[in-house]
């Protein structure tokens, strides 16, 4: 039997029809707040998953192409429709679009490659992740979204990771949702486990880590990943939870991050230096580094910081 690698397990909480919202998580990471710098444009961002709604009246405007490496439609490159509905709730959490209708997305003016790696069941090959990384690396994208994982460390896997990296390219995954509320267990799933990754873990709206969220030493930092409101199947909307729903977050605060990095270095950063970024850009929440890593993403934490030390400053000249 040859291994499988699977969306990670999440659970819808609901489905709705219409809404008109900024999401929870998207106020929780305080994108919105980083919009008047860039709201993503220029980014070009690889959703590595079960495709997606490209007719969504969110997300249309946002895909710029993709490509199916499964056994969907029998194959067919070219279709890269979502059966599943995992992959259109990820690409909303990313890049929905602002059009005062639907929901609001991380970073809504960047683009999206979706590359279809897993089928309508959710379960895909080793071999299509590893070929949809390169397909990814050739397209010349910024960031690659994976919110999916497997319980084998495949050779193939782990290069074509390195290869993304070695490009410059930010690679972010879902930690996975094997966890049980405990530091002191281990659960490792792949590519979240490879340090060449950034691996996040979920947290809900109270700042409380999720307890399905995989707890390891490979967890970088943390996001929202309970009821999760984004993008779904049909032009609908759905409230999910999981892993999967917290990566996206990250995913598109790192598009806005590298977008303002831009125009402030007046360059491009490298790989290692957008981590350093991103890791500016967190907030610990007192658990265990093995469940939040470097703490919640909080995009505005810089400034935050500096508000304080300049308000200290200030009242210590005043006495």
């Amino acid at each position: 039997m040859r291994p499988e690698v699977k969306v990670i397990p999440y659970k819808v909480e609901q489905v709705v029809q219409m809404t008109n919202e900024v999401p929870t998580g998207i106020q929780q990471i305080q994108a919105p707040a980083l919009w008047g710098k860039s709201k993503g444009k220029g980014m070009k961002i690889a959703i590595l998953d079960t495709g997606c709604d490209t007719t969504h009246p969110d997300l249309q405007e946002r895909i710029i192409g993709g490509y199916n490496f499964t056994d969907d439609d029998n194959s067919n490159p070219d279709i890269y429709t979502d059966y599943n509905g995992h992959g259109t709730h990820v690409a909303g959490t990313i890049a929905a679009v602002e059009n005062a209708n639907g929901v609001v997305g991380a970073a809504p003016e960047s683009s999206l490659l979706i590359v279809k790696v897993l089928n309508g069941q959710g379960s895909g090959q080793y071999d299509w992740i590893a070929n949809g990384i390169n397909y990814a690396i050739e397209q010349n994208v910024d960031i690659i979204s994976m919110s999916l994982g497997g319980p084998d460390d495949v050779q193939a896997l782990h290069d074509a990771v390195k290869r993304a990296v070695d490009n410059q390219i930010l690679v972010v995954c879902a930690a996975g949702n094997e966890g049980d509320g405990r530091d002191t267990t281990e659960e490792l799933g792949y590519p979240a486990a490879y340090n060449e990754v950034i691996s996040v873990g979920s947290v809900n709206f109270t700042r409380r880590s999720s307890e399905f969220s995989n707890s390891n030493r490979e967890v970088d930092l943390a996001a929202p990943g309970e009821n999760i409101l984004s993008t779904y199947l049909n032009g609908q909307y759905a409230r999910l939870s999981g892993t999967s729903m917290a990566a996206p977050h990250v995913t598109g605060g790192l598009a806005l991050i590298k977008a303002i990095a831009v125009q402030e270095f007046d360059r491009q950063l490298t790989e290692p230096e957008l981590y350093a970024q991103l890791i500016k850009r967190t907030v610990p929440l007192g658990f265990s580094p093995k469940l939040e890593g470097n703490g919640l993403l909080y995009l505005t934490a810089p400034e935050k910081l500096a508000e304080a030390i300049q308000s200290t400053v200030t009242e210590m000249l005043s006495v």
